[in-house]
């Protein structure tokens, strides 16, 4: 008889649960996305004239860094949580011991003073907001089955584009960049209490762990694409849709000042991400519980793909702040049901019962690679290739080429 924690889940979760996770993830997504979209930039903007690099160059050097982070901690928790036998469970204090230290890591960047501070403060917020993120999302293949994971994705996915607004909107309201820090902090405790005190885990017990080697361990991040092809398929598409959308927003409060001269370009990224929000928002949801009723998958992420696609392709002909409102309204159309659907796509391809949290976390480094990526192609693409329009066409191919080759997964209707 398999044990609980390792069985194919089949009962419903109840809309409490899925509150509750939705709101933890909403408050690591706050942790995340003040400080990107408005905080570090304006830290960057701060320090660089001191350091001797353009502003630009400094972000892409925090960020890229953070994103190396995060590039290790996800799988490695994910792992870590697999292997967890406490007494509440295998996610719990994962998410417990990582809020803790976002919530302190986000307060050591508000005291930041240059270069240095920045880029621990950020890698420790990565490092330790990853461990929560690892668990949380670990989650849904332990306890929910998977014609409902269309749904619940659908409802992580809306938590995850609040935490872009309510990080925005925190980091601009408050006003300075320090209070901005002292916001999220608070903000991503707060979110996490509920999961934490009522969510329930299942429990590993000691003689359910496998036996613990070093080698085998390390190895074990490794999926073969050629013994697991959906696998493989279904991350690179991952990959290439998030990094096309990192290349969007990375310099996002820069093109609004530099290229489209706007008056306020903090209000307008605080703007263009409550836009992108609302179309986001509603479809979402409704993705994912189409996904689960129609029990198909591609066809639902590759036309978000070819519809994220085609309105980069648009912000690259057309530069102009009402251009800069459609392209947002789009992206958020086709980002809300790709991220839903392509969840559950993900969940669905998972090898093993055992490895849910690290191969959630290998899935999850098809969101953190395009953070390393993202600024290593469009820092020279801004300052001395082409500028936005070309960066904007380059993220709009890729986008195209993820949503085609999701096709090569066999596997998944």
């Amino acid at each position: 008889m398999t044990a609980p924690a390792l069985a194919e889940p089949t009962d419903r979760v109840g809309p409490r649960w899925t509150t509750a996770l939705a709101l933890a993830n909403w408050a690591v997504w706050v942790g995340w996305y003040g400080p990107l979209q408005i905080l570090l930039p304006e830290q960057s903007e701060e320090f660089a004239p001191g350091i001797g690099m353009s502003k630009e160059t400094l972000l892409a050097w925090v960020t890229g860094v953070g994103a190396a982070v995060s590039l290790v901690a996800n799988p490695l928790f994910g792992a870590l949580s697999d292997r967890t036998t406490a007494g509440w469970g295998r996610r719990r204090p994962w998410i417990v011991a990582g809020v803790a230290g976002g919530a302190l890591s986000l307060l050591l960047l508000a005291g930041a003073d240059g270069l240095w501070t920045m880029i621990v403060g950020w890698c420790l917020v990565q490092l330790t907001l990853n461990a929560a993120f690892a668990a949380v999302t670990a989650a849904v293949p332990d306890r929910v089955p998977r014609l409902q994971r269309g749904s619940v994705g659908g409802w992580l996915g809306a938590a995850q584009i609040l935490g872009a607004v309510a990080g925005t909107g925190l980091a601009t309201a408050v006003g300075g960049i320090a209070a901005g820090y002292v916001a999220c902090a608070v903000f991503v405790v707060a979110g996490v209490l509920p999961y934490v005190l009522r969510g329930g885990d299942f429990r590993l017990a000691a003689d359910e762990r496998p036996p613990w080697s070093p080698r085998a361990f390390l190895r074990s991040f490794w999926l073969s694409p050629r013994r697991y092809p959906d696998f493989g398929w279904a991350w690179l598409t991952r990959f290439l849709i998030n990094l096309s959308n990192a290349l969007v927003i990375l310099y996002l409060l820069y093109y609004l000042r530099d290229r489209l001269d706007h008056d306020d370009p903090d209000e307008g990224v605080l703007i263009l991400t409550a836009v992108n929000s609302v179309t986001l928002l509603a479809t979402v949801v409704v993705g994912g519980v189409w996904s689960d009723r129609v029990g198909r998958r591609k066809p639902f992420v590759r036309w978000s793909g070819l519809l994220m696609a085609a309105a980069t392709a648009l912000l690259a002909a057309w530069q102009t702040w009402p251009g800069a409102i459609v392209v947002a309204a789009l992206l958020g159309v086709g980002l809300g049901v790709f991220m839903s659907v392509d969840f559950a796509l993900m969940t669905d391809v998972l090898p093993k019962a055992l490895d849910r949290g690290k191969d959630l976390g290998v899935i999850n480094i098809a969101n953190a690679l395009p953070q390393v990526a993202a600024p290593a192609l469009a820092a020279p693409i801004v300052t001395h290739l082409g500028g936005y329009r070309v960066l904007y066409g380059a993220a709009a191919v890729i986008a195209l080429a993820g949503a085609v080759l999701v096709g090569r997964i066999k596997g998944v209707d």
